[in-house]
């Protein structure tokens, strides 16, 4: 049974351009002239996509969006608007509506469209599939978040995921992907902070042969490298004004002009962005365009502090040390004494998940044994205590007075016994931990104890 395409649309010659442009693809088309006669079609049949224009002679299309989200199974929607009117796409898609198409109407466009529209009515029928393990957390506060991945993944709208450092907002961004239909394409993460102003255009668009001195080559954007797939804007909040623009352009064309080009390149891609900022502050200071802003901020998820749910904290904890320290070569990581678990939960952890995994991966340095003690578990004021204590010990060593009879080689070999004896107590004799702690290979450890003679 081929799949049902309605069509709403008061103008015959778009509706017969869609027609025409959809059948050879496999789709029965429906037609509908008004916002009524649209209803009448949907109390007949069931379609599987609906393609409606936002303004009909006897109502607005954005009612067939929210009705049609009630049935079951619910067909996928997209809109049709005129050109130069993007806001009413955006609120369109935050109704429901997976896509929009823009007039004058571009038929490589119409069929990508139609056929991921077809993809995603089927994949709503079909059993769904289960999110990410890593979004680990049994509170209210991430059962929230999962849920929220759950709906945007079936979207194709951009997301804007907001919320402090270190909440996760890549592995929130990488969530959506699998769970979406592009899970088989690429996933490509750009931090827009750590890309110097003057090198993000050729990293995001790419650029041609010749375009600047060095350039021997073409090379591919970022963008292209995502095709089909999902490209994650982390740090979008950073971006400089120009190249806001020329993301705008790239955003309302679905097309991107790489550096020397004399033509624009299609792509295919989704974009999740990210900031720890607030853009609507940034907006008003004139830091960061207003139609960029509501470009990106079509779909959000907001991240909540950790110590907005401290009681995820001894999952996570797990997750954490489980995902991190298992790559590894090492025996399993170590588990979480009710002591160290305690210490986690008071502690104010305002770099959030990311301090929390760095925590733990010292706590593990520290440990020789199966079980983290509450002791190996340090925050950021002890573990600064704990380091200046032992760079006044070192320092002490040094302070010899320097006689006829000084000798260089003596003093700098007990500094070094000293550190590798501290680092040896600290780790409880973990020679392993310890290189770690001094920054050098377990091998050249092993050197260095045997040379001076602390074997």
């Amino acid at each position: 049974m081929n799949p049902v395409l309605l069509i709403v649309d008061d103008e015959p010659s778009i509706r017969e351009l869609i027609g025409l442009t959809v059948e050879p693809l496999g789709f029965e088309v429906r037609e509908a002239g008004t916002l009524a006669e649209a209803r009448q079609a949907l109390a007949e049949e069931a379609p599987d996509l609906i393609l409606t224009d936002l303004r009909l002679p006897d109502g607005n299309g954005m009612a067939l969006v929210e009705e049609s989200a009630a049935l079951r199974p619910a067909p996928a929607v997209a809109v049709i608007t005129a050109y130069g009117t993007p806001e009413s796409a955006v609120e369109a898609m935050r109704a429901g509506a997976y896509d929009y198409l823009s007039k004058p109407i571009d038929t490589n466009r119409l069929r990508a469209l139609a056929q991921h529209g077809l993809r995603l009515t089927q994949a709503a029928s079909a059993e769904p599939e289960e999110l990410d393990s890593d979004l680990v957390g049994q509170s209210a506060t991430m059962d929230a978040v999962r849920s929220r991945v759950a709906r945007v993944a079936r979207s194709e709208a951009p997301v804007l995921i907001t919320g402090e450092s270190g909440t996760g907002k890549e592995l929130v961004a990488r969530s959506i992907h699998k769970a979406s239909l592009r899970a088989r394409h690429p996933f490509v993460p750009v931090n827009c902070a750590a890309i110097p102003e003057h090198l993000i255009e050729s990293e995001l668009f790419g650029y041609h042969k010749g375009a600047f001195t060095g350039a021997a080559t073409n090379k591919k954007g970022l963008f292209q490298e995502a095709e089909g797939g999902t490209l994650f804007l982390d740090e979008v909040g950073d971006l400089g004004l120009s190249v806001q623009a020329n993301l705008l352009r790239a955003l309302q064309e679905r097309a991107i002009r790489p550096l020397g080009a004399t033509r624009e390149i299609p792509v295919d891609v989704r974009i999740l962005a990210a900031t720890n900022k607030d853009l609507e502050e940034e907006v008003e200071a004139g830091r960061f365009r207003e139609d960029l802003y509501y470009r990106l901020d079509v779909l959000q998820i907001h991240l909540p502090a950790l110590r907005e749910h401290p009681e995820d904290i001894p999952e996570i904890a797990t997750a954490l040390l489980a995902r991190r320290f298992r790559r590894r070569d090492d025996p399993p990581p170590p588990i979480l004494s009710p002591g160290a678990l305690d210490r986690l939960r008071a502690m104010p952890l305002r770099g959030n998940v990311r301090e929390l995994e760095n925590i733990l991966e010292r706590a593990v340095s520290l440990t020789d044994g199966d079980t983290i003690p509450a002791e190996n578990v340090q925050g950021g004021r002890e573990r600064a205590a704990s380091e200046a204590e032992a760079a006044e010990e070192a320092a002490a060593a040094t302070e010899t007075p320097m006689g006829g009879g000084f000798q260089l080689d003596h003093h700098l070999a007990e500094v070094e016994r000293g550190l590798i004896r501290q680092a040896l107590e600290a780790t409880g004799g973990n020679k392993t931990a310890a290189a770690h702690r001094l920054g050098v290979s377990l091998r050249s450890l092993r050197y260095r104890i045997q040379k001076l003679g602390m074997e």
